[in-house]
């Protein structure tokens, strides 16, 4: 009988330590074992990602770290990356190579189910035999929807019911002692570069891509990508990823046993830089160089060993795996209109100004397209602000300037800096902030991403779209001398304490001591050395708009799936409620968990300037102060 050939297809699981999959493949007591990555297409030009991630992820990060574990424990194998889709490679592969089974770790998003089952489906034509475990949660997704009676899990405790009923979390299984020889690896067949319809990441690149130009790599050596052969400029994040740092990191943070033990994540700062105030794991974890069973195993013992005044979940650093969780079951019920509101029947229908356009893709039927309407030319300044760290408030500017330079924020300064661009005063669509996190965090997760996005803007997961995030009284709450802000807004940086949160409050003397103006709005020819831009709006007076249009958008109560959605019959409703603060309201170019301070929030802002920075009388709208619509709670129960 023939032995096992078995490809083992690397994806997000880089790493050797607790990987059910790769154990599985070596239970086959292969003959050969060809660790493999495909470069896949989709992701280099299809999903926006900058250098960061790029680089975190393959040369010198997790790909690497990979690669060279591999060779410690064989030196004639190491990780074989493969430049081209692996719906056209492996079929040839298969033929080539003589495989029996093909083995790799099953995945919850979209495109790489569709992928997975492509690919599977290719397998089984040519007599191979497929092998997949789970790996990327605590719980298999699929085992806990099922669970949960084929619904998604839309909360917390959902979450832990479904698992309870799946099971203990399994223990993690320890890394492998030796990799068995790769076998011959004939390329000898014409390589299938993809059609490059749309490259999203086109506006990094500073040379032209070399990815694909031959299968093996330039040298034929199977080598892992570089940032040059992407045509992109250097990475500027300081984090590095990698499955050798993960495991020290995580040893380092356990050892810590009271940090460990009493983490709470709402009462870390979001001000906090060098060292930051969380554990940083998370992009570890998207790449698959730290199992989530491993830290959740590590943590749960640290907080019984600690005992009394331990911190349970949600805040503990479990409770924040269980999150993670959450997320990705409900992206594994919902499917392809998970990351989106069209065709989502969890997503309520709030129309935010810069709306999403829809084709069919890769990813789904009327998907997101990456592309918007800009129904509003003042909504899409205030989006463009928002992105470049030019909003007139330091710390939002701050922190979304971090984000640009490091790929990385606060969980807490994400939840602000969304509040804000969405229900707490730009009243921008939640898809486009989700696509800029998308584009610039190097843990970026498609499921907890969407989800986040979803649940600050309170259409999905949490509904108390009342309780908003200051930016001037947030900040202050954890760093009132402004040195977060100093730090990444350097224009401000000799700026009183007293201003630095508002600037459009100093006096001229105070401006002239910093070395300051306060003018513009910092975007293109506005940027100026010694300039820090006016701030866009009042943020009591925006805030009390955003309120009373969710408040009118929960009592209308439309999802995603709804047909009044889909035909755009929505719109008369929101006419006859009277709403004007919603899409298609401010002109037309169609080119293109918990708030802290919610009460405070008003008595810490712009109150009593206006947006060039002169007095002006103060709102005449209140803040709504009630919760959700009761007729949308009895239409949930219905």
């Amino acid at each position: 009988m023939m032995k096992a050939r078995v490809i083992y297809w690397f994806r997000t699981d880089l790493r050797l330590h607790d990987s059910p999959a790769l154990k599985a493949a070596l239970d086959l007591q292969p003959e050969v074992l060809w660790p493999i990555f495909t470069w896949d297409p989709h992701y280099v030009y299809h999903v926006k990602a900058s250098p960061n991630r790029w680089q975190y992820m393959a040369r010198l990060d997790c790909q690497q770290d990979l690669s060279d574990s591999i060779q410690k424990l064989n030196p004639k194998s190491k990780l074989f990356v493969l430049r081209e889709a692996p719906q056209t490679l492996f079929p040839k592969l298969f033929a080539a190579w003589n495989v029996t089974h093909l083995v790799f770790e099953r995945d919850t998003d979209t495109y790489a189910r569709e992928r997975d089952k492509f690919v599977t489906d290719a397998a089984q034509k040519a007599g191979v035999k497929v092998v997949t475990r789970y790996g990327r949660t605590l719980w298999d997704s699929d085992e806990v929807v099922a669970k949960n009676g084929g619904k998604p899990t839309m909360s917390i405790t959902q979450l832990q019911a479904a698992g309870s009923k799946v099971g203990e979390i399994p223990k993690p299984i320890p890394a492998p002692q030796h990799l068995p020889d790769p076998g011959e690896m004939p390329i000898d067949f014409e390589q299938e570069v993809a059609a490059k319809t749309v490259d999203l990441n086109a506006p990094h690149r500073s040379k032209a891509d070399k990815a694909y130009k031959g299968i093996a790599g330039p040298k034929g050596d199977f080598a892992v990508e570089t940032l040059e052969e992407l045509g992109f400029p250097a990475a500027t994040t300081p984090h590095r990823g990698g499955e050798t740092l993960a495991l020290k990191q995580l040893e380092k943070i356990m050892a810590d046993e009271k940090y460990a033990a009493t983490f709470r994540k709402p009462k870390t700062s979001p001000a906090a830089f060098e060292p930051q105030s969380t554990t940083l794991l998370s992009p570890h974890m998207h790449f698959g160089a730290l199992s989530p069973r491993l830290f959740y195993w590590r943590a749960r013992e640290v907080v019984e060993k600690y005992g009394k005044g331990a911190s349970t979940p949600p805040e503990s650093l479990t409770g924040q795996l269980l999150f993670r969780d959450m997320y990705f079951a409900a992206q594994a019920a919902i499917g392809s209109p998970y990351k989106q509101t069209i065709n989502n029947a969890y997503v309520r229908f709030i129309p935010w100004h810069l709306p999403s356009k829809y084709e069919d893709t890769e990813t789904g039927v009327s998907a997101i397209s990456g592309k918007y309407h800009i129904d509003s030319p003042q909504a899409e300044k205030w989006f463009q602000r928002w992105q470049a760290g030019m909003t007139g408030f330091p710390f939002v500017d701050a922190l979304m300037r971090q984000l640009r330079v490091e790929g990385w924020i606060h969980h807490l300064g994400r939840h602000m800096v969304a509040c804000f661009l969405t229900r707490g005063g730009c009243y921008v669509h939640w898809e486009r902030g989700a696509d800029v996190f998308e584009e610039l965090l190097i843990d970026h997760e498609p499921a907890s991403n969407a989800g986040n996005w979803q649940w600050l803007s309170c259409t999905a997961f949490f509904s108390q779209y009342f309780r908003c995030y200051s930016p001037v009284a947030f900040g202050q709450k954890w760093d009132k001398n402004g040195d977060f802000i100093r730090r990444w807004v350097p224009e401000l940086e000799h700026l009183d304490a007293k201003y630095i949160y508002e600037p459009w409050k100093a006096t001229q003397a105070a401006l002239d001591r910093a070395g300051v103006r306060v003018e513009g709005d910092g975007l293109g020819d506005n940027q100026k050395k010694g300039v820090y831009p006016q701030v866009m709006f009042d943020f009591q007076e925006r805030r009390g708009i955003c309120i009373s249009a969710m408040k009118r958008a929960f009592s209308i109560g439309l999802h995603g799936n709804d047909e009044a959605v889909k035909d755009g019959t929505w719109k008369k409703l929101f006419e006859k409620a009277g709403e004007i603060e919603m899409e298609g309201m401010g002109g037309s170019d169609d080119d293109g968990e918990y708030a802290d301070d919610a009460d405070s929030a008003s008595h810490h802002t712009s109150k009593g300037r206006g947006r060039d920075g002169s007095k002006h009388a103060s709102s005449k709208r209140d803040a709504v102060k009630e919760g959700p619509m009761d007729r949308h709670i009895k239409k949930l129960k219905a």
